[in-house]
């Protein structure tokens, strides 16, 4: 089952990305998140992996444990795989609402021909 957490933070970003109004703090402050979450779950990953190379270097080790682990990880990482995707298509929005600021800006800055 998915995390809570992160899927109410791809939820954010799949809104801004469907067109939704966004300032540039707004997207600053989205991209900061993101890059935590894929921090948090590239974190998580690699204690698992930590944990499964544990496990299967002890040969007391259960199988359930193992399997436990192994499940951990597939669940994170399609959650990491996705808010990473989301979070390029969120830097590639961004900087396409910061080329129509520029662009605004240049046409009004411009001395009208009369």
């Amino acid at each position: 089952m998915p995390d809570p957490l992160y899927s109410a933070l791809s939820g954010r970003l799949r809104e801004v990305l469907d067109d939704q109004p966004a300032t540039e703090g707004k997207l600053r402050a989205l991209a900061e998140e993101a890059d935590a979450g894929i921090r948090a779950l590239e974190a998580q990953i690699r204690g698992s992996e930590v944990r499964l190379r544990e496990l299967t270097a002890d040969a007391e080790s259960s199988l359930t444990e193992i399997a436990s682990e192994l499940r951990r990880v597939e669940l994170l990482r399609p959650e990491l795989i996705e808010l990473n995707s989301l979070r390029g298509e969120l830097d590639h929005r961004a900087r396409e609402l910061r080329t129509e600021w520029l662009l605004r800006q240049t046409r009004s800055a411009r001395p009208s021909s009369n």
